[in-house]
């Protein structure tokens, strides 16, 4: 096994439980990369959803659910999503007493995996489908605030393809240096809210591509531009990292940036292997969203 765990490697699925399959992998490993305080990226949560969750009663007949996991940014580990994926097959044909047995299994289980405790819910489909649990975020949502995919159609700018994100990008002038960060006033702030359809980047380890739609909150004195921030995202497109730090590398080079009073940054990813990721990361636990799903997911 690599040091990615299963994640791109041939494998057979589990037909009896198996909580040993879960893979851990250490945030540091990500964080280190990024030049930042890793103290300041461990505001935040990363909720998975699994739309592939199964189990038989005592009657031996399966049941499905849909879960979401809320894994706090402060754990020490992330698990990764095929071994995520295989130790949830490795459910299927074991026998529990109850949702609540499931739940607490599976709570058990992920929160020894992080080194934090992790927040399981189970779903009814039925529920969800008939409104009866509206409040549960599984209900189509629209990002808030202004969409910047067109931000350059009318420039003469030309996009090119970079290997990792660029925030030099984020400046008119394409040169980020200690000088060209300008020192703000905490006074004259301004909220901004800005998404993105266009999030690319690639799995570190196999290099399939990772779509996803980002949103920005972000409270500051300085002025945006809508264009150089569509650049810079757009810089994501062949960068391999996993979706936790790619919104941690925008949370961080906004910061260092922009020098914001508040910041929220989130991105829903779309699905793979029946799984969803929706990192989300904070200056203020006030800024804290609920989750939700957008229409791709």
């Amino acid at each position: 096994m690599s040091i990615h765990g299963v994640l791109g490697e041939a494998t057979s699925y589990p037909k009896t439980y198996q909580p040993e399959t879960l893979y851990a992998i250490a945030r540091n490993m990500g964080r280190n990369q990024i030049d930042w305080d890793n103290d300041k990226l461990q505001l935040g949560v990363d909720w998975w959803h699994a739309f592939e969750v199964s189990w038989l009663n005592n009657q031996g007949i399966s049941q499905m659910a849909i879960a979401r996991f809320s894994i706090p940014a402060s754990s020490t580990n992330i698990v990764e999503s095929k071994s995520l994926k295989l130790y949830l097959n490795s459910l299927n044909f074991t026998e529990f007493d109850s949702w609540q047995a499931v739940q607490n299994t599976i709570t058990q289980d992920l929160s020894a995996c992080v080194e934090a405790t992790v927040s399981v819910e189970l779903f009814e489909l039925d529920a969800i489908s008939s409104g009866s649990q509206l409040d549960t975020g599984f209900l189509i949502a629209h990002p808030l605030g202004k969409c910047i995919d067109k931000a350059l159609q009318d420039s003469n700018i030309k996009v090119e393809t970079v290997d990792h994100p660029d925030a030099s990008l984020l400046l008119a002038d394409s040169r980020l240096t200690d000088s060209s960060v300008k020192k703000v006033e905490k006074g004259d702030q301004r909220l901004y809210q800005f998404y993105s359809n266009l999030l690319r980047s690639n799995c570190p380890v196999t290099n399939q591509p990772d779509w996803g739609t980002v949103a920005i909150e972000i409270t500051t004195a300085q002025t945006i531009d809508e264009a150089m921030l569509l650049r810079y995202i757009l810089s994501f497109r062949q960068h391999n990292g996993f979706h936790e730090q790619c919104v941690e590398q925008i949370f961080a080079d906004l910061s260092r940036i922009y020098q914001p009073s508040k910041l929220m940054v989130r991105a829903w990813y779309t699905r793979r292997g029946g799984i969803d990721i929706n990192p989300c990361r904070v200056s203020d636990s006030s800024l804290m969203p609920a989750p939700s799903r957008l229409v791709r997911q």
